[in-house]
């Protein structure tokens, strides 16, 4: 039987066997993640994300993407330098610290952590963004974080998220404020399920019928071009394929699979992208077929054409940079536990603020933008 999105191989390149000491190196590195991540939104989010921009967006953006860049960095060197996946990068070879929009193929639930290792290569680790299901936004600690971050949540309905998205775009618009911003057109990740239904209702329209992505949506991407056009860089299209199978989030945790993590990348100038919403759908469609025959030949060949186009990340940097960040984790848990109770209250009343704030979706607004306009949004 064939599965989908599984590519054989015979290089050594299979899937990992799960042992005990996968198991328990995986549930430590969980725990160091959960961990550093509360401590990370408690003490340095808030002050960043909320404080900070009482006074400047622009610098509360700086703050909170040098600690937050640091924390993502955490992932990269859990996939690349502990779980030893091999992530090859081919296409273009893209610059550093462009303010772009990335279009990606949704092949399983973690493919946007795999983004964080093209986008620590670029230098724009702590700025991606993502435009992600709403139903993520209500995970304890992580939510916080999709929050503290200015992800986009929507609920994948259009006549429902236009408002929230828009608001949110236009906020995006400073070109000072460098932008990685995630869209997965697809919408959910791919399944043999979503697939058929997808291509029956390609063949009911009269559009392509795809065997390895599914219809793209192309509101939520018009709507992105139609409001950032001005201030990007350009857009890069993503292509991601794995071996030897599409991993879960365990299987990342536990370093089972993938072995490799394949990413096809390429670069489109804006003036090279129409500028209608009915040219723009049409345009993005074209792009899916792109994808479609990429992936096919993927799953034949074992590789994207054009490989090598970014290197390894360096280990020392990894290890240091995790180091910092444990060390100045471990120090904020210790002020914590053992410190007064006045370190108690703080953490009590920042994890009440967060926990309303990324329920109400509130973000503050600097004060003389208040004093000005007499609102927030």
């Amino acid at each position: 039987m064939e599965v989908r999105g599984a590519v054989g191989t015979g290089d050594g390149t299979g899937e990992r066997a799960l042992t005990p000491l996968r198991v328990i190196r995986g549930v430590v590195c969980l725990i160091v993640l959960i961990i550093s991540a509360f401590m990370m939104l408690v003490y340095f989010g808030f002050v960043s994300a909320v404080i900070l921009r009482l006074f400047s967006i622009n610098w509360s953006r700086k703050a909170t993407s040098f600690f937050f860049g640091a924390w993502l960095a955490l992932w990269p060197f859990l996939f690349e330098k502990i779980n030893k996946t091999k992530v090859i990068f081919s296409g273009e070879t893209v610059p550093a610290k462009e303010r772009v929009l990335l279009v990606a193929n949704h092949r399983t639930e973690v493919d946007w952590m795999y983004l964080w290792d093209l986008a620590w290569r670029k230098g724009s680790l702590g700025y991606i963004k993502y435009v992600l299901k709403s139903s993520l936004m209500k995970l304890p600690v992580f939510g916080w974080g999709f929050h503290i971050l200015e992800f986009i949540s929507v609920e994948r309905r259009w006549e429902v998220d236009e408002s929230n998205m828009r608001q949110m775009l236009s906020s995006f618009k400073d070109p000072r404020d460098p932008l990685w911003l995630a869209l997965f057109p697809e919408g959910t990740d791919f399944t043999e399920q979503k697939c058929i239904r997808s291509q029956k209702y390609a063949a009911e329209n009269g559009l392509p019928v795809l065997n390895n992505v599914l219809v793209p949506k192309t509101k939520g991407f018009y709507a992105c071009l139609e409001d950032l056009r001005g201030s990007l860089d350009a857009v890069y299209d993503v292509t991601i394929g794995y071996k030897p199978r599409c991993p879960s989030l365990l299987d990342n945790v536990f370093g089972v699979n993938p072995s490799e993590v394949h990413m096809h990348i390429r670069r489109i100038a804006l003036d090279e992208i129409p500028t209608s919403e009915e040219e723009i759908a049409a345009w993005l469609m074209k792009t899916f077929e792109l994808k479609d025959q990429l992936l096919a030949n993927f799953y034949l060949q074992g590789h994207f054409p054009d490989q090598g186009t970014e290197g390894d990340l360096p280990t020392l940097k990894c290890f240091v940079n995790s180091v910092a960040v444990i060390l100045l984790i471990s120090m904020c848990t210790f002020f914590t536990l053992c410190s007064s109770v006045w370190f108690k209250i703080y953490v009590t009343l920042v994890c009440c603020y967060l926990s309303s704030a990324t329920y109400f979706n509130v973000r503050p607004v600097p004060l003389l933008g208040f004093l000005n306009t007499g609102r927030i949004f």
